[in-house]
């Protein structure tokens, strides 16, 4: 039998077929490695990517989520508008323009014992009738002493009703009957025509009562 390779140290060596599978997969082992090398560097990668996405996208929440200017979001200018302002109205070109403001109303001197319309502006429309649907503004204080207690222009909002239907009160119902599309009518009314004696303790304002109205359309 023949003795074995040996190497320079006098060690044996194993046979050919077996050193080249061992390189083989000692090559496999390398690939192997060489692979986990890469997975991780791309992995790596893309853990920065997310990252810089993450932070891309919280900056982002922060700007959405900040106070907007008005020159970013035209409408919160329009929602700054102080309280204490006016709101626009709008009428017709052809009412007198003070319509468009809040009418300063204050209370009467001496007894009220039948109900006076008095039109401080007459409009140039058609005169109103009973069954007509009215759209107004108002202006309601108590005569005695001017309190006011209610008024279309605190809520911001005109006040439609049908006239001579007991919608309103019959001061309003019997007050403005004729009265001029576009007119501001001031409306001194009597107890009997207002809440009636018991006012108070229905929650209503008490006594005789003056409104000023003004007729911003009929039909």
């Amino acid at each position: 039998m023949s003795n074995p390779v040996r190497d320079r140290s006098g060690v044996g060596l194993p046979p050919k077929a077996e050193r080249r599978a061992a390189g083989k997969a000692a090559a496999a082992a390398r690939a192997r490695a060489k692979r986990r090398k890469a997975i991780l560097k791309n992995v790596g990668s893309a853990a920065a990517v997310i990252v810089v996405v993450a932070v891309v996208a919280v900056a982002c929440t922060k700007l959405s989520t900040s106070p907007n200017t008005s020159a970013s979001n035209p409408a919160a200018s329009a929602s700054a508008t102080p309280p204490d302002v006016q709101p626009t109205v709008t009428v017709d070109p052809s009412f007198d323009q003070a319509l468009k403001t809040k009418p300063t109303v204050k209370g009467g001197t001496g007894e009220v014992t039948k109900l006076t319309a008095t039109p401080l502006i007459t409009g140039p429309g058609a005169a109103v009738a009973a069954g007509q649907s009215l759209t107004v503004n108002y202006v309601g204080v108590t005569y005695v002493d001017g309190q006011e207690f209610d008024s279309s222009w605190s809520h911001n909002t005109q006040f439609t009703f049908t006239l001579g239907q007991g919608k309103v009160i019959q001061g309003w119902d019997q007050g403005l009957v004729g009265q001029k599309v576009g007119s501001r009518v001031q409306l001194d009314i009597p107890v009997d025509l207002a809440y009636g004696p018991d006012a108070a303790a229905q929650g209503n304002p008490p006594g005789a009562l003056r409104f000023v109205v003004d007729i911003l359309a009929a039909k």
